[in-house]
C-alpha cells in the first residue's frame, strides 16, 4: 500500500469532456508528426494555439458542473486515490493492523505518519487502485472491523497526544450480512461518540467520494474540509433514486436535490472549507492537488493546536450541536425540487394489474 505507486497514462474522459477529448487527439497527432516536440517545432503555434483553447474550455466547464458531473469527476478512476497520498503527502510512515477482535479490514488504513514537521496518526479510506487490490477492500467499503481499528488507533494517538488526519474517500460502508452480524451500524455510532470528545486536534478531509455513514465513522473532527470535485452526502444520488423513485436513471435530479457539493456544504456550514482543485479536477495533476491538500492541513493543524484540548473539545461538541440551526425547513425545499414522473411500469395501475394477473394465474 505503501511502497508503489500505479500509473496510469492513458487519458479517461467523462461523458461531458468529449470536446477536451478531440482537441487532446489534435494535439497527439501534431506532435507525433513533429517527430520530437520542442517549442520551436514546425506544428509548434498550432499546438500551443489548441492548449490555449483546452484550457478555455476547461475553465468553462468546471466552473460549471451539475451536482451529478461532480459526483461523476469524484469518481474519475484517474483521481488520486489514499495510496498516492501516502506516497506524496506523508513521510515516515508506519502502518498499524487489526482491530483486536474480528480482524483486518483493507479498506481502512491506520498508520503514525509525518506531515510537514508534525507527526499524527492517520486512518483513511483505501479504494485500491488495481482489480486485486479493489477487491481485497471491497472498493473502498469498509466492515465494522475497520472502523473498530480506526477507533483503536484514535485511542492510542489519544494517549501519546498525537494529532488525527483522517481522509475519507468511500460510497459508504460495506453492506453485507456479515457485516451486518458482526455490527457495522455499532461500530459507525460508536466512532461517532468517541471522536467527538478525543482530547485531540482532529482534521478530516474527504479527497473523493462522501457516502453516508462510511464517511462518517471517521468523520468527525474540529475541522471537515472537502476538494472542490469531491461530494459528501447522506446517501448516494443512485441510492437515493431507487428509494424515493425506484428508478436509478433519476441520479442526477437526486444529485441537485441532496445538495451534496463543497459550494452547498459550505453554504450548510457541514464543511468548513472546500480545497481548490487544478484546472480540469484533481485527475489531471495529481501534484498540485495534493500539495493543496497538505498545505490545508499542515495550516488547520498549527491553528488548532494553539487551542487548549479542553476548548477543543467543547467547541467540536457545540460544532455538531449547530449542524441543521440555520437551515431552511424541508418542506419549503422540497417544494422547490422538481419530481421525475414515475415510469409507466412502476405505477399505481400497472401494478394493480400485475397483481390481478398473478391472482388469476393462481386460481386458474
Amino acid at each position: 500500500m505503501t511502497g508503489k505507486e500505479t500509473k496510469n497514462t492513458v487519458k479517461q474522459y467523462l461523458p461531458f469532456e468529449q470536446e477536451a477529448a478531440k482537441i487532446d487527439q489534435q494535439i497527439e497527432e501534431l506532435r507525433v508528426q513533429d517527430e520530437q516536440y520542442s517549442l520551436q517545432g514546425k506544428n509548434a503555434q498550432q499546438i500551443r494555439a489548441l492548449q490555449v483553447r483546452q484550457t478555455s474550455l476547461l475553465k468553462d466547464i468546471y466552473s460549471n458542473l451539475t451536482p451529478w458531473q461532480t459526483v461523476q469527476v469524484s469518481r474519475h478512476p484517474q483521481r488520486p486515490l489514499l495510496g498516492d497520498y501516502l506516497n506524496l503527502m506523508f513521510n515516515d510512515i508506519r502502518p498499524l493492523h487489526g482491530d483486536r477482535c474480528f480482524g483486518d479490514d483493507s479498506a481502512i488504513v491506520t498508520a503514525l505518519a509525518q506531515i510537514g514537521r508534525q507527526r499524527v496518526m492517520l486512518i483513511g479510506q483505501n479504494k485500491g487502485k488495481d482489480v486485486k487490490e479493489k477487491i481485497a477492500c471491497n472498493f473502498g467499503c469498509p466492515n465494522p472491523e475497520g472502523y473498530r481499528k480506526a477507533l483503536a488507533k484514535m485511542k492510542l494517538a489519544e494517549k501519546y497526544g498525537l494529532p488525527i488526519v483522517s481522509l475519507i474517500d468511500t460510497p459508504g460502508a460495506y453492506p453485507g450480512i456479515g457485516a451486518e452480524e458482526r455490527g457495522q451500524s455499532q461500530a459507525i455510532a460508536v466512532n461517532l461518540m468517541e471522536m467527538s470528545r478525543l482530547h485531540v486536534p482532529i482534521v478530516c478531509v474527504i479527497i473523493g467520494e462522501g457516502g453516508s455513514g462510511g464517511a462518517l465513522g471517521i468523520g468527525v473532527g474540529d475541522k471537515v474540509a472537502i476538494l472542490e470535485h469531491a461530494y459528501y452526502s447522506v446517501i448516494s444520488p443512485e441510492g437515493c433514486a431507487a428509494i424515493l423513485w425506484h428508478d436509478g436513471t433519476q441520479a442526477p435530479i437526486a444529485a441537485e436535490a441532496l445538495r451534496l457539493t463543497g459550494k452547498e456544504l459550505l453554504k450548510l456550514r457541514l464543511v468548513d472549507a472546500v480545497i481548490e482543485e487544478p484546472l480540469g479536477g484533481a485527475h489531471r495533476n495529481m501534484h498540485d492537488t495534493i500539495y493543496n491538500v497538505e498545505q490545508y492541513i499542515t495550516k488547520t493543524l498549527n491553528q488548532l493546536k494553539r487551542i487548549s484540548l479542553d476548548k477543543l473539545v467543547d467547541m467540536r461538541y457545540q460544532k455538531l450541536r449547530d449542524i441543521g440551526a440555520n437551515c431552511s425547513r424541508a418542506h419549503e425545499i422540497a417544494a422547490q425540487q422538481t419530481k421525475p414522473e414515475l415510469p409507466e411500469r412502476l405505477s399505481a395501475k400497472a401494478q394493480l394489474k400485475k397483481t390481478r394477473k398473478k391472482e388469476e394465474v393462481h386460481i386458474n
